[in-house]
């Protein structure tokens, strides 16, 4: 939590000023046990009506300056707890937008959100009553014990034994509980993530009649997360019983020798009421406090579990800057690269080298779990090799800026990944200042504007949370036009054209190299028809590449290609290929 309060910074005043007007508030607080002792021993015992409303006034005033004092502390506190909770979650966004693939398939996309939200949301719940309380209660406290001292010594040494007694319940139930509830945020993380599973694959798990299983593996998770919450829960409610049987046992001794004190006139009657006041109150803000104390132990969790993803470092240092043209025909060059997953047994790569010249179109083939996306992910950095280097335009990657390196390539994912807005908006994630021309010309070549130009509102059509008002090929064609509006020097298409039939994936092909005569494209793909027109086909086995060639190169002298082939197009039905074959 230590490494986190910088962000209190801008909020110095703020973060002074709230607890100082809650030991305003308290100061007032202390003075009405002694007011109360002067309206009984002096108006109630001499029936001195003026006095009693003299007093009585003054009570009302300092109840009311307290108030304000209280309101105004509230006000400081709340808004250095936004302002620490805004920076903090903005830095922590930023610092995750940072992380490469490989962190984040590390630390999980649950637990990312997890902190992001409920974490954070705890530690600015937490900060919110440490300004407000955790100076408040300890002043009221000590406070308490030092009135009473000023009232009869003996009687407050029933204050000074109880009060250690109370620490040592309200200290112990701290260090025992704060592990237990980052345990308990951790099973949180475990909830999150089958809700976020259930949500996405919604259609999926419908599909399977699989609601039943995944709602018994919700409610496992689920039961596991409450059983933690119950648990720690029952450690922490010891404490509220505990002190109330301190404190009620601290009030009986404190009433058994005020009596007898009262009866040898050591001390006034008010002065008793006085004493018992102020015991009271030691009560409630202890309860108060021990409150506190559970809150501060789960923000404390909370922000350890922040502080972690800040600990994280990024994989990926990105480089000063490369010379924005090597002068080389080499588009992107492969040496001897070799890439293996986090914690993972076996490489996903292993010794790949291939040269692609400008303008270029390569397609990319292979089994399920061959390598195809692995290999084009190292492309743009969201991976880096574990062996050999890649070269772009003659660079090296690891010299360009993300930025740099990123801009001149456009990739279309496996997923098509579309975000609530407009058809116009999610174009320009692909170029900001994109004009609706460009947008246009753009679906026109993702074989997009027709059905975008059927809509209603044309560009300005709304489309919902990942696209889910549009069909599996809408989403593709869309994402396709959202990474050609950016004009790439680099185009990578990540069996982006799955959902589409072959004469629209002929036309989509065609249409991409007559945009752009010197971008270079990749084609990730299953279906041979849509890599066989490519300039070079790398087909990927295991990891390994199996063969580097044209179509009719590979179907000679390439086993695995001839494999995936022939399983499309048996020989008896082998295809000649034609225009659209061939576009």
């Amino acid at each position: 939590m230590g490494k986190l309060l910088h962000y209190l910074k801008g909020y110095a005043k703020e973060s002074i000023l709230g607890p100082l007007f809650k030991l305003l508030e308290a100061s007032f607080e202390l003075l009405i046990p002694i007011v109360m002792a002067h309206i009984i021993d002096e108006g109630i015992r001499n029936r001195d009506m003026t006095y009693i409303l003299q007093m009585g006034a003054i009570i009302i005033a300092l109840g009311v300056i307290g108030l304000v004092c209280s309101i105004t502390a509230q006000y400081f506190a709340a808004k250095a707890a936004v302002g620490f909770a805004t920076a903090l979650r903005y830095d922590l966004f930023r610092h995750i937008q940072s992380l490469s693939y490989s962190e984040m398939d590390t630390i999980g996309t649950s637990t990312l959100i997890t902190r992001m939200t409920s974490d954070i949301n705890q530690v600015q719940s937490g900060l919110n009553l440490v300004l407000r309380l955790f100076l408040r209660s300890p002043f009221i406290v000590f406070g308490s014990m030092i009135m009473a001292f000023t009232i009869n010594v003996r009687a407050a040494l029933v204050f000074v034994v109880t009060i250690p007694l109370l620490s040592v319940v309200v200290f112990g139930v701290m260090i025992i509980s704060m592990p237990l509830y980052r345990n308990v945020q951790n099973r949180l993380d475990k909830v999150l993530l089958h809700t976020r599973e259930n949500l996405a694959g919604a259609r999926v798990i419908r599909a399977f009649n699989k609601e039943v299983e995944e709602k018994k593996d919700f409610e496992q998770a689920n039961d596991f997360l409450v059983k933690g919450q119950i648990f720690v829960g029952k450690i922490s409610a010891l404490m509220n019983p505990l002190t109330y049987v301190i404190i009620n046992g601290a009030l009986a001794v404190l009433i058994w020798t005020g009596a007898w004190q009262v009866e040898d006139g050591i001390i006034s009657q008010g002065q008793v009421v006085a004493l018992v006041s102020y015991m009271s109150q030691i009560l409630v803000e202890l309860v108060k406090l021990a409150n506190l104390i559970i809150n501060i132990t789960r923000s404390l969790a909370c922000a350890n579990r922040i502080q972690a993803v800040f600990e994280t470092k990024p994989g990926m240092a990105p480089g000063a800057g490369a010379a924005e043209d090597a002068h080389t025909d080499d588009m992107v060059v492969f040496d001897d690269v070799s890439f293996t997953y986090d914690k993972a047994s076996e490489p996903s790569l292993s010794h790949v080298s291939f040269t692609v010249k400008r303008g270029q179109t390569i397609g990319i083939i292979g089994g399920t779990g061959s390598g195809k996306t692995s290999l084009v992910n190292l492309i743009p950095r969201f991976y880096d090799a574990t062996q050999g280097k890649i070269f772009v335009e003659g660079n090296d990657i690891s010299s360009y800026t993300f930025r740099q390196l990123r801009d001149e390539i456009g990739v279309v994912p496996q997923k098509a990944v579309l975000f609530k807005g407009t058809i116009a908006e999610n174009l320009r994630w692909g170029r900001k200042e994109a004009t609706r021309e460009e947008m246009l010309e753009a679906l026109e070549a993702a074989q997009a504007l027709e059905f975008v130009e059927k809509k209603d509102k044309g560009l300005d059509s709304v489309i919902l949370q990942d696209g889910s008002n549009l069909s599996g090929g809408q989403r593709q064609r869309l994402t396709i036009a959202r990474a050609l509006i950016r004009k790439p020097k680099i185009l990578i298409l990540d069996d982006s054209a799955s959902a589409l039939d072959y004469a629209t994936d002929a036309k989509l092909r065609k249409a991409i190299k007559n945009l752009d005569k010197k971008m270079t494209v990749f084609i990730v793909s299953q279906r041979t028809a849509s890599i066989w027109h490519a300039d070079q086909i790398i087909v990927l086995d295991d990891g390994q590449v199996a063969g580097i060639g044209t179509h009719d190169e590979l179907l000679k002298h390439c086993d695995v290609y001839q494999e995936i082939y022939y399983s499309q197009f048996p020989k008896e039905e082998n295809p000649v290929k034609g225009e659209v074959a061939h576009a």
